[in-house]
């Protein structure tokens, strides 16, 4: 736009220039000659206040001229006060945000996405997260990770959980196949070491025993019994072996939550475990394949949302479509969220948005402002050139009438 406008004001130079030549001979050419000599004027005065504003005019020190460059510090602190005053104050952010609904739109996002949506911000953001796991110390962030995640557990009180977790069981009926298996194991326990327990029967019983065969006998009927009590207890749910098992495990659950002695008995047993060399090189191994999965997923997005990762965000997105109790808590916590990041942190935003300015040099802010307006500028240089060629020429027409 600068070459059009600096173009067109050669053009009415050169107009003039034939014009003037010309006139002599033919008069008329002097309509031709004002609207030139008008439209010259017009634009050079343009070009001047435009000029003006970014820079001296060809060098020359005059008067009231660079504007931008002069007054650079003025102009970051009335953009941040103009920023502090009408957009970041509570009120103005929670009427902006009222009538927004955040859950809602995340919800048709996950459920219906238009054709590649957010693909240009998904693939931005996936390769910032790819390339913050690939820049980070594998060995240093797996250690962080570790060391927290150890942390974590052993500042956890284990026992009175696992209580609340077996009585829940126990009480929703989840216990049964716990139970169903030890019967299951116990049975094959039973039948793989039938030889070990008739040598035992044999070895405990007297030699008239023996002498007359009757401890295989009895053998036959203690493997017999223990064979139809294990078949009973898996068949009827109501066996009185396995309603004392489970009231054991409601009594166990119960000394978890209260037992000191039981809980201090149980987290010294946690703390071993964490100890041992066996469960850390486990979460080095779990940190590993969580970080692979990351990294697979930040350089591949669009395959992560066509796998389980994007059935369970479009199932999220279902629940937050069909429940609009939870849509509205979600609303309200973002709203309450901004408006108290505008309440808390105005003022920095203001600090940095106005010491950022003071710290750019002259010709930064100047390049800066002249690209985002210099066009629309450059405009007014070929409009100044038009409309004062236009009353150039009026003015002749006025002049020759009278």
């Amino acid at each position: 736009m600068r070459v059009v406008a600096t173009g067109l004001l050669l053009v009415m130079a050169a107009l003039y220039v034939v014009a003037r030549t010309l006139e002599p001979a033919r008069p008329g050419l002097g309509y031709l000659r004002a609207f030139a000599e008008a439209a010259m004027v017009g634009g050079l005065a343009d070009w001047f206040a435009v000029t003006a504003l970014f820079r001296h005019p060809l060098g020359l020190p005059i008067p009231h001229t660079a504007i931008v460059p002069r007054n650079k510090d003025r102009i970051g602190e009335t953009l941040a006060l103009f920023l502090r005053t009408n957009f970041l104050i509570a009120s103005v952010v929670a009427r902006r945000m009222r009538p927004l609904d955040v859950a809602g739109g995340v919800a048709r996002w996950l459920t219906d996405p238009p054709e590649d949506a957010g693909g240009r911000f998904r693939r931005g953001a996936s390769k910032l997260v790819a390339q913050a796991l690939e820049g980070l110390d594998p060995a240093r962030l797996g250690g962080l990770v570790k060391a927290a995640a150890g942390t974590r557990l052993r500042e956890t009180q284990v026992a009175p959980i696992l209580g609340q977790l077996l009585n829940a069981m126990v009480a929703e009926g989840r216990h049964a196949p716990l139970l169903d298996s030890a019967i299951r194991w116990s049975a094959g326990a039973l039948e793989g070491n039938d030889a070990l327990i008739r040598q035992i029967v044999h070895d405990r019983a007297g030699a008239v025993l023996r002498w007359t065969g009757l401890d295989e006998a009895l053998a036959d009927r203690l493997i017999a019994g223990l064979q139809k009590l294990l078949a009973d207890m898996a068949e009827h749910s109501d066996h009185p072996l396995r309603v004392r098992a489970e009231e054991g495990l409601v009594r166990f659950a119960d000394d978890l939550r209260n037992d000191a002695a039981l809980r201090v008995r149980v987290e010294t047993m946690k703390d071993e475990l964490i100890a041992n060399p066996a469960m850390q090189h486990w979460l080095d191994g779990l940190w590993e394949q969580a970080r692979g999965a990351l990294l697979r997923i930040a350089r591949d997005p669009e395959r992560a949302m066509r796998g389980p990762l994007g059935e369970v965000l479009r199932q999220i997105g279902g629940t937050l479509r069909a429940d609009r109790r939870l849509a509205t808590t979600i609303n309200r916590f973002v709203r309450r969220a901004v408006v108290g990041i505008a309440a808390d942190y105005g003022d920095a935003i203001v600090r940095l948005v106005s010491e950022t300015v003071r710290g750019w040099d002259a010709a930064t802010i100047t390049r800066r402002l002249e690209n985002q307006v210099g066009r629309d500028l450059q405009y007014i240089r070929v409009n100044g050139t038009i409309v004062g060629g236009l009353v150039g020429l009026a003015i002749h027409v006025v002049d020759v009438a009278i």
